[in-house]
């Protein structure tokens, strides 16, 4: 019997991952999202961006939909259409996210059913850390441990009475940048004070507490050292505290902030953070949200419905 490529499509949310003290260990699927469509057909695969053609190369979503067809003994021919909402370099999970829409549209158009599982391990083994594609495979509030040495993605509980709130100016930062920034080592100390913030952060989510929340959201490992790669970002994130914020730090690897309060009170927390990277960079320069949790991850579309109405 011949095997033939099958179309496919599939939806991935953004996500903000380390939240102050879950340093590439606690991650939020948000309502930003990437969709991605194959198409089989004949001629070398070809990679289609809303705005123009993506170079082969230099994708991610690309080449882990290539790797999931070679493992099953496919040769890619045809075209994939991606569109994204979700910023790049701004700390909301684009690389990620890309990960797993690559994998997972690779199995689906092998004929294979969704696997968030086996499309988390493969996305989280690309990226080299869980805290973003356990997120986006799996949807809502995860935390990552490794467990015999391949990551493992545990559902935390978050308070439905928790807000969220995400402003980036336009510096990018790039992850690897964010790491370099990063001290090669750190005291003793320093490491033992960091562990118990994890903990808070995590209570803190599930129960809406703004204690918990705030002393989670501190953090000595990278946060500091990230700031100083994001001008105005301290200014920023101060101005989301004064706007009544439980916690605010910097969404990611950066250059965005995420901000955390009352629900109703999201909103102010954006325009704050906006207000204050403004006087630094210009207001149309500056891109500032709500942004809210997603418990959905990676999803499939029949492409035989996705065009009716």
């Amino acid at each position: 019997m011949s095997r033939a490529l099958r179309p496919a499509r599939v939806r991935v949310p953004g996500s903000t991952s380390n939240m102050g003290g879950g340093f590439d260990c606690v991650g939020l699927a948000l309502d930003l999202f990437l969709d991605a469509e194959f198409e089989p057909g004949d001629d070398a695969l070809r990679v289609v961006r809303e705005g123009g053609d993506a170079p082969g190369g230099d994708d991610l979503l690309e080449a882990a939909f290539r790797r999931e067809l070679g493992i099953r003994g496919f040769a890619p021919a045809g075209t994939l259409h991606v569109k994204s909402d979700i910023p790049v370099a701004r700390g909301l999970g684009s690389s990620a996210a890309a990960l797993v829409a690559g994998s997972a549209l690779g199995a689906l158009a092998a004929g294979e059913a969704l696997d968030p599982g086996a499309t988390f391990a493969a996305a989280a083994e690309a990226e080299g850390h869980g805290d973003n594609a356990a997120p986006s495979a799996y949807g809502g509030l995860l935390a990552v441990v490794a467990a015999g040495g391949a990551p493992r993605a545990l559902p935390m509980d978050l308070s439905p009475e928790v807000g969220f709130a995400f402003a980036a100016p336009p510096t990018r930062v790039s992850t690897r940048d964010a790491r370099t920034a990063l001290p090669a080592t750190v005291s003793h100390a320093e490491a033992v004070a960091a562990l118990p913030r994890v903990v808070a952060l995590l209570r803190g989510l599930a129960t809406a507490d703004p204690e918990l929340i705030g002393l989670g959201f501190g953090d000595t490992l990278h946060v500091p050292h990230r700031l100083r790669l994001i001008p105005g970002g301290e200014e920023a994130l101060a101005a989301a505290v004064g706007a009544g914020a439980w916690g605010a730090t910097v969404s990611g690897s950066g250059s965005g902030l995420l901000a955390v309060g009352a629900l109703d009170v999201a909103p102010a927390l954006a325009e704050a953070m906006r207000a204050a990277l403004a006087e630094r960079h210009g207001e149309a320069a500056v891109d500032a949200r709500p942004v809210r949790p997603v418990q959905r991850g990676v999803s499939t579309v029949d492409t035989r419905r996705a065009g009716e109405g």
